[in-house]
C-alpha cells in the first residue's frame, strides 16, 4: 500500500492520511498549509543540493496543496478574495520555478504561508 521511494515518504504519507481522516474543515486547511510549507521547504533544500528529481516532486506537492486550498475557498467568507489572490500568486510562483527555479520567490512564499498558517492556528472558531 505504501510502497514509496523511502521510509520517510511512507511515514509522511501515513501521518498525512491519519491527520485528514478525522479532521474538521479548519483542521484540513491547516494541514494543507502545513503541507504547502513543507513542500516549499523541501524544494528549496533539494534545489540547494542540486537534486532536480526531489525538487520537482516537492514543487508538485506544493501545487497539489495550492489546488486543494483554492478548491476549498468558501465564497461566503470576507477573506476569500484576498486568499484567492494570494493562492493564485503562489501557484504562479511555483509554476514559474518549475521552469526556472527562483529560490527567493519560493522562500518569500514559504514565509507568507507560515504567517497564514499561524493565523489559522490561532484564529477563533
Amino acid at each position: 500500500m505504501y510502497a514509496l521511494k523511502s521510509p520517510a515518504e511512507a511515514y509522511r504519507r501515513v501521518d498525512f492520511d491519519a491527520r485528514i481522516s478525522g479532521a474538521d474543515p479548519r483542521q484540513l486547511v491547516i494541514v494543507c498549509y502545513e503541507q504547502l510549507a513543507a513542500a516549499l521547504g523541501a524544494a528549496l533544500l533539494a534545489a540547494g543540493r542540486g537534486d532536480n528529481a526531489r525538487k520537482s516532486e516537492a514543487l508538485t506537492r506544493a501545487l497539489a496543496a495550492l489546488t486543494a486550498l483554492q478548491m476549498g475557498l468558501d465564497p461566503g467568507q470576507p477573506i476569500t478574495a484576498a486568499l484567492a489572490t494570494f493562492l493564485e500568486s503562489g501557484r504562479k510562483a511555483v509554476l514559474g520555478s518549475v521552469v526556472q527555479f527562483e529560490p527567493r520567490a519560493i522562500e518569500r512564499l514559504r514565509e507568507d504561508v507560515a504567517d497564514l498558517l499561524e493565523a489559522f492556528r490561532h484564529a477563533p472558531d
